[in-house]
């Protein structure tokens, strides 16, 4: 067996939320360590990394609706601050999102929609499909109506991976290049991890993210086991070649027969479209059924598509949790704490779950704004104790 090494914090995950978690407890002066065998990969690979605090709402999500937005508002400065100390261009375009309706029942739908962001103070703005075109030219002649949100942006999250390894390196985080096989418990409190090839990891604390992995950590006690489960999505890329260079000037998304598209353009030319939702385990087969999905619906929408070089298809695993929250902070195992189950939301997060999980491991305590999202909501004892009487 390997010499043991020692750390404040260890992070179980080198995907983008492990890594901002790192890189914040660093920057609070604590010794910090990520265990994964390729940092910076995970779900931000695949991922569209739209930033739609607004366009994403969906009923009973108010809760996480506070936290999204909270994320959103500190993006600028989070964008700002990971370039400056890394030199990365990360992609930030505050260039809005366009959501659109395809027939009746679409543009009833996106009516209750734009209602309910009302309703929560949200801006956005209905247009006729009229002054959809208008905006974006390229969409489909049937394009009912739309609601235009200026302030839903986008970020690359590949290179938002990228950007927060660098930083992590540069703030002096340790890099074990390894799977964790399994938690390190002595006397009822977390004190490390092991690797795949029996190197014992020790430290003071220990984040648990995983991302859709999270549950499957060996020698976590059963009744802090994060409830994440693996929802996958496939998506595809295309390219813009240069005659096309205002194909599309923001995101549009849709719900088309049911399921969502959305088509997000790059100022490098590249067009993510995606994605697929689907229950299917582990399973991360790129599938024929699922690409020409994609491509009919994004078709519809913006017909100029299939001009377009296909550059790229992928699929993967999104953790999702059993109210589509995240779950944050400390356990119910003493020196454990969880940083999981962002689902859809993970790179919209990315900025508030890093000031959170640092104020966890400075305080031992959540922010409020993240209170809401305490893993111990999940807790049987936790839920009997606050049944109302």
């Amino acid at each position: 067996m390997s010499r043991t090494r020692t750390s404040d914090v260890l992070v179980v995950g080198g995907g983008i939320i492990g890594l901002v978690t790192a890189w914040r407890a660093a920057q609070r002066g604590l010794a910090t360590a990520v265990v994964d065998p390729e940092p910076g990969g995970g779900a931000a690979q695949v991922a569209a990394g739209m930033l739609a605090a607004v366009t994403e709402l969906h009923y009973g999500e108010q809760t996480l609706l506070g936290l999204n937005l909270a994320s959103a508002r500190r993006y600028p400065d989070f964008a700002a601050e990971l370039t400056e100390q890394t030199g990365h261009d990360l992609g930030y375009r505050r260039c809005g999102t366009l959501a659109v309706a395809l027939d009746a029942d679409d543009r009833a739908h996106l009516r209750e929609l734009h209602a309910l962001q009302q309703q929560s103070g949200l801006e956005s703005q209905w247009l006729s499909g009229r002054e959809c075109r208008r905006l974006e030219p390229m969409l489909a002649p049937g394009v009912r109506g739309g609601l235009r949100v200026d302030g839903d942006h986008q970020i690359d999250p590949r290179r938002l991976a990228g950007a927060l390894v660098a930083a992590c390196e540069r703030t002096g985080v340790v890099f074990h290049r390894a799977w964790a096989e399994r938690l390190t418990v002595v006397r009822d409190r977390a004190t490390g991890a092991v690797t795949d090839d029996g190197t014992p990891l020790d430290a003071g604390q220990v984040v648990l993210a995983g991302g859709s992995l999270s549950g499957r950590l060996a020698g976590v006690p059963e009744d802090v086991l994060p409830p994440v489960r693996p929802v996958k999505g496939q998506v595809v890329r295309l390219t813009m070649p240069q005659r096309h260079g205002s194909f599309l000037s923001r995101t549009v998304r849709a719900v088309v027969r049911g399921s969502h598209v959305y088509l997000v353009p790059r100022e490098s030319g590249e067009l993510v479209i995606g994605a697929t939702s689907e229950e299917l385990g582990w399973d991360t087969t790129v599938t024929a059924g699922g690409v020409y999905e994609l491509l009919r619906d994004a078709h519809e929408l913006v017909p100029g598509i299939t001009e377009l070089p296909l550059t790229e298809t992928r699929a993967g695993l999104r953790p999702g949790s059993p109210d589509n929250a995240p779950l944050l902070g400390p356990t119910g195992l003493e020196g454990l704490s969880l940083a999981t189950g962002h689902y859809r939301n993970g790179v919209l997060l990315t900025p508030v779950t890093g000031d959170a999980m640092a104020h966890v491991l400075t305080t031992g305590e959540l922010p409020e704004e993240a209170r809401p999202f305490t893993p111990k909501r999940f807790s049987t004892a936790t839920a009997l104790t606050e049944q109302p009487a």
